[in-house]
């Protein structure tokens, strides 16, 4: 388990003071004017040489993509951090704004600064109305004691930063859609390439975080990265926010080191699985759009980007979603395939009418009011969808419904089989 004293979010359940008195008291806005002053190449060599790796989903390293940003450039410069968490069962950001929104702040400052940024716009989820009140108080708090703005912590650096509410599209959450959507046109994906790294925000260049990504970073700055890259495994370094939700004794979000087992995680912050951890069925270990995995790789997985997707699945935001023997498995796959259909921008053919395909079949499905050559069609069609769209949104209505046929197939037999069996009686 992580050490009190290794934790990033101290006020991640909202037991202090938010606000930027509470915040200083807590060690945030401790010494920024010298990390700035350290410079672009050592902000971004710093969060290179941590380890760290984005906390939005994709994993990809955070300081190599800060790298992408040009040195020179005749255009602005922005950062834009993603903070319109929609994917069901993943409620961390919202916490981190909620309660520790300076550590966001702050680390919008430094990383303008790691990417010689004109300013930031930092995009809330809709629905977030208090969290996006609690982060525009923190913006103001630190406008008017001169950390952001002209003369950033009296270091030189000029430094904007906005807050921009969004209107309630899964869609937005990903990141070209959520550059048109702060554009004023509707939430859809660009083609890529260009990637925004060279044209972005208003056609200039942009660097796109997620809410975690960017508040853990002043921490690393201060306490070193060594620090940060001695937790976890190599390559899964570092600390991470999980949400646990579900049939767990004490649903919650909690700080600990990447690389923690599964059931360990689980047992020891959630108070166990409902029933006991006999009594699971299945876990969606990383947010709705990765792979389902069941008991028995729950057993033994340990929750990191590598070690999830050796067994085919995925990190991907950490929200691990736990189902006891209550569940209707077939059904809980067919509610995220009707998530997904609602929620595609409809741009893409291969999603447009693929999510509506699955979601259908799903439906018959959960009946068993079908054939088992079905199932077979129902893979290939998810495997036709994924990886031919614009965004990952095919992929993550794709990855459930593989999930479920990967481990559940004789589930899905077994209904089918009663259904026929049914009908043979009722005909009788």
């Amino acid at each position: 388990m992580l050490a009190d004293n290794d934790r990033i979010f101290t006020n991640l359940y909202g037991q202090h003071d938010w606000r930027l008195a509470g915040a200083r008291s807590r060690g945030d806005w401790d010494g920024t004017k010298d990390l700035i002053l350290k410079g672009r190449d050592w902000i971004v060599n710093e969060v290179k040489a941590s380890g760290l790796r984005g906390r939005g989903g994709a994993g990809f390293p955070t300081g190599l993509k800060w790298s992408f940003m040009p040195k020179t450039s005749d255009k602005p410069r922005y950062l834009v951090v993603n903070a319109d968490e929609s994917e069901p069962g993943t409620c961390k950001d919202r916490d981190i704004l909620r309660f520790d929104p300076h550590k966001l702040v702050e680390g919008c400052l430094l990383a303008g600064v790691g990417m010689n940024a004109t300013a930031c716009y930092i995009y809330v989820r809709g629905e977030f109305y208090n969290e996006g009140l609690h982060l525009q108080t923190a913006v103001e708090e630190a406008y008017e004691a001169g950390l952001i703005g002209k003369n950033a912590c009296d270091s030189g650096f000029d430094y904007d930063i906005y807050v921009h509410r969004g209107a309630g599209a899964y869609i937005c959450g990903e990141e070209m859609a959520l550059l048109e959507s702060l554009e004023g046109r509707k939430g859809q994906p660009r083609l890529k390439p260009p990637f925004p790294a060279g044209v972005g925000l208003y056609g200039c260049p942009t660097t796109v975080n997620n809410v975690e990504s960017i508040a853990v970073t002043p921490t690393i700055m201060r306490r070193g990265a060594p620090w940060f890259a001695g937790i976890g495994r190599p390559k899964n370094e570092g600390t991470k926010v999980f949400c646990i939700s579900g049939h767990v004794e004490k649903p919650c979000n909690v700080e600990e080191a990447m690389g923690i087992p599964l059931k360990e995680l689980i047992e020891k912050h959630a108070g166990g699985v409902r029933g006991g951890w006999d009594n699971l069925l299945a876990i969606i270990p990383g947010g709705a759009s990765v792979p389902v995995l069941p008991k028995e790789i729950c057993d033994t997985v340990l929750m990191d980007f590598d070690a999830l997707r050796e067994v085919k699945s995925g990190l991907g935001t950490a929200a691990v979603i736990v189902m006891d023997k209550s569940t209707d498995i077939i059904k809980a796959i067919a509610r995220l395939s009707q998530f997904y259909k609602h929620e595609s921008c409809g741009q893409c053919t291969p999603c447009r009418e693929g999510t509506g395909w699955l979601w259908r079949v799903m439906e018959r499905m959960v009946k068993g009011n079908a054939s088992v050559a079905e199932i077979d069609m129902l893979l290939e069609v998810s495997c036709e969808i994924e990886g031919h769209t614009i965004c990952a949104l095919g992929d993550a209505a794709a990855w459930p419904v593989q999930g479920l046929i990967r481990h559940f197939r004789p589930e899905m037999e077994r209904r089918i089989a009663a259904y026929r069996q049914q009908a043979v009686q009722a005909a009788e």
